[in-house]
Order: C-alpha cells, then sequence, then structure tokens
C-alpha cells in the first residue's frame, strides 16, 4: 500500500505532494528551456500546507466569492501555481503545462489573470502582488461590515500572498504593508519565502533588514523562523494567522532549489533550468522514478480539491439562500456589485448628471467638475470607493457623504473614502486589487506629475483590464508655482502610450462629467487629466454632448460661406484647457480669411477605437491641422501630420503664476493662430 492511501497525514504523504510540484515544475522549465525552477522546489511544502490544509476554494468555480485570494507575488516561479491549479482540479490540463511559457498558452512565464483559471492577478513586477493582496483583503473586510448580518456572514474568506526577498526588497512592499499594519487586515496572511538567494546571488550583501521587526513596527503579527520545508510547521503557523486580529507575516525558511543535489542553495537554480544531467539527479534524490509530466493516481487523488470546494461551495449557497429570505434587497445588491454590473437607474442617473453640469454651465477647475460628478454618481454607485494619497484637498475626490474608512480597538471599519497616505504606487496597485477582489469601483487621486510613482501600477492596471480609475489633478504648467517638480509636461503623452489604458483629459464640466461616465462604464481602467485652475464653461447642442463619449468631436464647426469664393479651412485639435485658445482663435482666423473647424478631443484613446468614418468625419483628410496642449508636441504628429502644426511644451516649466507660464511658453490664442496662418500658407503653396 502506497504512503498516501495509508495516511494523508504521514510526511511521506506530504512528501509526495510537494515533490508532485517539485517535479512538475523541473519538468516544465526543462521542456520549456527557460523559466525558475529554484522557488517552486524550495516552496513545495509552504504550498502543501496552504492549499492542503487552509485555502477555501472550488475548483470547479474559479469565481465563487467567498473563495480564499491566493497570490504569488513572486510570480517568476508560476510554475508553482501552475502545478498547484492542475493537481488541485482546475481547469489546467496536463498538456498546458508541457506548453509552458509557449506562444497562446494557459501557462506563461508570469501567471497572467484572465489567461489561467485559478490566477487571481498577473505579477511579476516584483511587490506588486503584496499591494494587490493588501486591495482584496481590504475589500473583503469592507465588503463584510456592509453585507454581514447577526448570524449572516455571506463575506467571510481570507487573503494568502507568498512573496520573496525580491518583493520585500521592492519600495512598494514598505507602503503596502504599512498600510496594511495601519488597518489592521487581519485576513491578510504573507508566507515569506526567506531563502537568501536572488539573481546575483546572496543577498546578505544588499538586503541585510531585519524583517521579521521591520512587519512588527508596521503592526502586523509576526512568526519568526519556520522551517518551511517542514508542512506541519507551516501549518501550524498558518493557524497562528486565525486569531491575531491583524495582518500576519510567517517568515519560512527554506532552501532555493530544494531536492537539486548540486544547485539548491545557489542563485543558480533561481531563473534557468537544471539541465538533463542534474534533472536526472534531482529525480535520484527525491526517488521520483515517474517519467516527465507523469503524477501517480494517488498523488493526484489526494492533490484534487473538487469535491471538496463544491461541498465548501454548496455550504456557502445554503447560507446565502437563507440570508436572501432574510435580507433579499441586499443578497440582490450583493450579487450586483460582485457581478460587477450597473444598477438599472444607471442611464437616469448618467443624464440627470450631463443635464445638471449643461445646466449649470459653470466656469471652475475640472478637478472640481469632478468633485460634483462623483457626488452625483455617489448616489447611485454605493461601489464607489474612493481615496487620495494625501492630496484629498487638491485632488477633490471626496465628496459630501463620504465616510472615512477608519480603525479602532474592534478593527476595520467601514466607509468609502480611503486616506492612502503619501503612497502613489502603493495606492494604485492597492486599487488594481479592490478592482480584482470585485464588488467596489476604486478611485484614487494624486497630481499628474506623481503618476510616475504609480507608472508600473497603472501599466498592470491596463495589462489586467481591471476596473480602476486613476484621478490626476494639477495637469499642466497651469499650476502655476509650485514649478517644473509639478508640472505635468510629457505625462499625458506618456499615458496615452500605454495600451488598453483609457486617458481623459476634458475641457469643462460637461466633458468632465462624461468622462467620468464612460471610466464607470468601461470594463478596463481610465485616467481622468484635470486641471488646478478654472476652465471656461463651454455652450453644446445635445448632438455634441452625447459624442463627447467618443473621445473627440466637433465643437465648433466652419461657418456656412455662401457663394462660391470658400475660405481656405483648418482644423483645429485641442484638449482640457486649451480648448478654450482653440475657440478664441476662430474669430481672427475668420478675419485672415481662414475658416477654422475646433475639434475637442478629450480622449485620443476613445477616439482611435471609432470608426474610420467618425474619425474622417471629426478630422478630413485632405484638410491642414493644428493641435494645442500644454505638453510635448511630438504625440500630436500622428493626428496632425509632419505638415501640420503643434503648438505645446517641449521643456519643463518654471515657477511662476499660471497666466505668466501661458505667455511665457507662448501658449496663447496669438501663437494658434499664427502657427494655423503658416499651416495654411504652407499647403496653399504646396498646390
Amino acid at each position: 500500500m502506497s504512503a498516501l492511501a495509508e495516511s494523508v497525514a504521514t510526511p511521506a504523504a506530504t512528501r509526495l505532494m510537494a515533490d508532485a510540484l517539485r517535479m512538475l515544475a523541473i519538468d516544465a522549465v526543462e521542456a520549456a528551456k527557460s523559466g525558475h525552477p529554484g522557488m517552486p522546489l524550495g516552496m513545495a511544502e509552504i504550498a502543501v500546507a496552504l492549499w492542503d490544509r487552509h485555502l477555501k476554494h472550488n475548483p470547479r468555480n474559479p469565481v465563487w466569492p467567498d473563495r480564499d485570494r491566493f497570490i504569488l507575488s513572486n510570480g517568476h516561479g508560476s510554475m508553482l501555481l501552475y502545478g498547484l491549479l492542475h493537481l488541485s482540479g482546475y481547469d489546467l490540463p496536463i498538456d498546458e503545462l508541457k506548453r509552458f511559457r509557449q506562444l497562446h498558452g494557459r501557462t506563461p512565464g508570469h501567471p497572467e489573470v484572465g489567461v489561467t483559471p485559478g490566477v487571481e492577478t498577473t505579477t511579476g513586477p516584483l511587490g506588486q502582488g503584496l499591494a494587490n493582496g493588501v486591495g482584496m483583503a481590504l475589500a473583503e473586510a469592507l465588503l463584510a461590515r456592509e453585507f454581514n448580518r447577526p448570524g449572516h456572514r455571506i463575506v467571510d474568506h481570507g487573503t494568502y500572498v507568498f512573496v520573496g526577498d525580491g518583493c520585500l526588497m521592492e519600495g512598494i512592499s514598505h507602503e503596502a504593508a504599512s498600510l496594511a499594519g495601519t488597518l489592521k487586515l487581519d485576513k491578510l496572511t504573507v508566507l515569506y519565502d526567506d531563502n537568501g538567494i536572488s539573481i546575483d546571488g546572496h543577498v546578505h550583501q544588499w538586503f541585510a533588514d531585519d524583517t521579521p521587526t521591520r512587519f512588527a513596527a508596521y503592526g502586523w503579527h509576526v512568526v519568526r523562523e519556520v522551517d518551511g520545508h517542514d508542512v506541519d510547521a507551516v501549518d501550524h503557523a498558518l493557524q497562528s494567522a486565525r486569531d491575531a486580529g491583524r495582518p500576519t507575516l510567517i517568515c519560512c525558511k527554506t532552501v532555493i532549489g530544494q531536492g537539486s543535489p548540486s544547485k539548491a542553495g545557489t542563485h543558480d537554480v533561481h531563473g534557468a533550468p537544471l539541465g538533463a544531467d542534474e534533472v536526472a539527479q534531482t529525480r535520484r534524490a527525491l526517488g521520483w522514478p515517474h517519467a516527465p509530466f507523469e503524477i501517480p493516481d494517488e498523488v493526484r487523488a489526494r492533490w484534487d480539491a473538487s469535491e471538496r470546494g463544491e461541498a465548501a461551495e454548496a455550504d456557502w449557497s445554503e447560507r446565502f439562500d437563507a440570508y436572501r429570505k432574510h435580507y433579499p434587497n441586499e443578497a440582490a445588491e450583493f450579487e450586483r456589485r460582485v457581478q460587477g454590473t450597473l444598477p438599472a437607474s444607471w442611464r437616469d442617473a448618467v443624464r440627470a448628471l450631463l443635464r445638471e453640469a449643461d445646466c449649470a454651465a459653470e466656469s471652475i477647475a475640472t478637478r472640481k467638475a469632478s468633485q460634483q460628478a462623483i457626488a452625483a454618481l455617489a448616489r447611485s454607485l454605493p461601489e464607489l470607493l474612493g481615496g487620495s494619497a494625501d492630496l484629498t484637498g487638491s485632488n477633490l475626490t471626496d465628496w459630501k457623504g463620504a465616510v472615512d474608512v477608519h480603525t479602532n480597538d474592534r478593527g476595520l471599519q467601514g466607509g468609502n473614502y480611503l486616506h492612502y497616505g503619501v503612497r502613489e504606487f502603493g495606492m494604485s496597485a492597492v486599487m488594481n486589487g479592490i478592482a480584482l477582489h470585485r464588488g467596489h469601483l476604486p478611485f484614487g487621486g494624486t497630481f499628474l506629475t506623481f503618476s510616475d510613482y504609480s507608472r508600473n501600477a497603472l501599466r498592470m492596471a491596463a495589462l489586467m483590464k481591471t476596473r480602476t480609475i486613476f484621478v490626476f489633478t494639477h495637469d499642466s504648467i497651469g499650476l502655476g508655482e509650485d514649478g517644473p517638480t509639478h508640472q505635468a509636461v510629457e505625462h499625458a503623452a506618456s499615458l496615452r502610450l500605454i495600451p488598453g489604458l483609457d486617458v481623459w483629459r476634458p475641457c469643462d464640466t460637461v466633458e468632465t462629467a462624461q468622462a467620468w461616465v464612460s471610466a464607470v462604464e468601461r470594463d478596463g481602467p481610465s485616467c481622468l487629466l484635470l486641471s488646478r485652475q478654472n476652465l471656461p464653461f463651454v455652450t453644446r447642442s445635445a448632438e455634441q454632448i452625447g459624442a463627447i463619449a467618443r473621445g473627440g468631436y466637433v465643437l465648433r464647426d466652419w461657418p456656412d460661406h455662401a457663394g462660391n469664393a470658400q475660405p481656405a479651412r483648418i482644423v483645429l485639435i485641442a484638449t482640457g484647457s486649451e480648448v478654450a485658445l482653440a475657440l478664441e482663435a476662430v474669430a481672427p482666423l475668420e478675419a485672415a480669411g481662414i475658416a477654422a473647424r475646433v475639434v475637442s478631443m478629450p480622449s485620443t484613446t476613445a477616439f482611435d477605437r471609432e470608426t474610420r468614418a467618425w474619425r474622417d468625419a471629426v478630422l478630413p483628410p485632405g484638410v491642414p491641422r493644428v493641435s494645442i496642449e500644454a505638453g510635448v508636441t511630438a504625440f500630436w504628429r500622428q493626428y496632425v501630420g509632419l505638415d501640420g502644426g503643434v503648438v505645446g511644451v517641449d521643456s519643463f516649466g518654471e515657477s511662476a503664476p499660471a497666466a505668466a507660464l501661458f505667455k511665457h511658453f507662448n501658449l496663447t490664442t496669438q501663437a494658434l493662430v499664427d502657427e494655423a496662418r503658416r499651416v495654411v500658407q504652407s499647403a496653399h503653396g504646396a498646390h
């Protein structure tokens, strides 16, 4: 009788489970001729302890709302996760493991949400998985406080994160862990693979932190010096986390590449295949006689969590049905929220918001217009979870009726507004985690120039298609006296280059309201770039208001000239604060015999998705064009062409009042008129 059949609790049984993970990782990396075998070999027992004895999940329904969330922050060890998913019963057949790191496979080099069933977030850029986990744990805690009732705990799950030395070296680990400790996220458990090795070698030369003391200082419960190769020891540490009342860090001492006779404990095993000879030696050392990718039936049977998972979900479903009988409205709202659908009253709320913005006709800063939109939308969207990186009064991301998320002696209390502190990167990655968890629509604010701190999280949001809204105010040199360190010049163009990220730079209250509507409705991330200074209200027809969502539309068209003498024509393209300058240029150009069409393009990304017919109708081919935006000019060449004109700023700013800066950098109506005349003359000369 095999060890597994005899008793699943024996050390021999758990060793077989761990070695199955090891060998799947070894075989897949060897087949791909690339990958990172060291971490899967070193964390195999930790994975057994968590996935076999603690993790609540259903492989047959990876999106069950009350499942525990598992995150592999050290995502280079992706074969550990793929092995776990395959063995525990997810829809990830062995052929997909054989296609590790291959084109169009479901086992990419780093885990990707939406590609592999059971993967909760895309990881690879180290530390961000930990921050995503903070967001997921926060979402769980807030949903529990909103929807649970006495005797009815429909939201009750944990978040588990695997991290390595690299994750904890990254600065984002400090931002995320500090916030988690402050918020007392007691269902967040992080297991630290403390093997002392990174790509360059032994980390003590560059990472000598007292990591346990560091996390204790954050307010975490810390379990020190756990033998990461002892399943029972890790199991006991996980049990201690349940009643800690705060987040837990379990420090697991491991040997990277455990099981490899000659490479274990060295950086050689970190990110390269073992090689045929070492693979053969490892098989002998582990006593694993099976062929590559072959797993004994008894090992598969022990790993398979399908029946256990279905039973857990069935129990939850029964409890949710009882909840529905007592609280039908809350149950319906919970289901809507976790499905990510908008309320039935949504279109009515949109019409009211746009009508109110148009009728008020206010000339205010778009950051203020954004605040008004948030306040209106919050009445219809209880899932809105706002925040700011210590700039609430400047970003204007709060609203009347917002309730701060806070803690007291009983732990985290509810709310819909979070003060993230000065943690731009952490805030953005935490928001991604909140969005991935589902149940909330997160948004958070900072200055546009500080989007640089957040950039990799913005890129990850676009890659993962998270429904996350990034509010960036003080969008240009228009912020004034704070100077070039705070004046965004290249940022709008840079953000527009990220595939899948919508970027909006509205010109007034109505465009700002539509930008918010489009961001809420979008199944993906959006950035709203908003002004510090007041911007004039622009009158529009109902048809024009409806066209804003298309990203670019005709705001003022060429005048209708009777007779045969048609003036020269030009298209002026503008965004944000510069739309007013384009409108002001129409009259002097008309006096100079040039008819100008003004196109407002609040979102180039939305405009680029429009049909060719719409784009050509707005920007007719063959008609000269000039763009104006308070930012770098090269971006706009794709819209005006090499013969078109671009008015912008190709240097860093200065410290001065906004009006003086616009004059200094020649962002004026006259400069636009002069450039338009030059382009028209050049076009006519060419003919």
